[in-house]
């Protein structure tokens, strides 16, 4: 199984860019601290993370340089060969999900543009089938909050 999950801050703003075939790839740095520090040893880890479509343009639009971000993916290898013949390799994660680890900050919030009510994440769909969904059929439902969470009734017999 290949699958990766980041906390950090980003090293810098996020560059998005389009490709010739106008889909928008956005590639940024996650600054991850390493749980052990040792002397003279780094105390993060930087690691390069690519987003596609609209999760790239998510990022560009509410995130910015020293925003924490959680980001959970797959790692990749990808290989070329340099102008000089050499062969090159670059180890990468590709971005499934991205959530907002901290809240909006009084001076404006993330990146450019006010952050959004909902989603509070954005998750890259992989398939063309339709997501599920969501059963809101519940008595104790709170209308206020659309299904997300409920009320609990004490008379339930709940043992906390």
């Amino acid at each position: 199984m290949n699958k990766v999950i980041l906390i950090g801050r980003l090293s810098k703003d996020p560059e998005l860019r389009y490709t010739a075939s106008n889909t928008a790839v956005c590639q940024f740095t996650v600054a991850v601290d390493r749980r052990f520090k040792s002397e003279n040893q780094p105390s993060a880890d930087f690691i390069p993370v690519v987003a596609w479509r609209q999760t790239a343009e998510f990022v560009a639009k509410y995130f910015s340089k020293g925003n924490r971000i959680a980001v959970t993916g797959q790692i990749q290898v990808r290989s070329w060969d340099d102008t000089e013949g050499k062969k090159r390799y670059a180890t990468e994660v590709i971005a499934d999900d991205i959530e907002f680890v901290e809240s909006k900050r009084q001076d404006g919030g993330y990146g450019s543009a006010p952050l959004p009510d909902e989603p509070v994440s954005f998750r890259q769909e992989t398939s063309s089938a339709a997501a599920p969904k969501q059963d809101n059929s519940s008595s104790n439902a709170s209308s206020e909050n659309s299904g997300t969470y409920f009320a609990l009734n004490d008379e339930d017999g709940c043992p906390f």
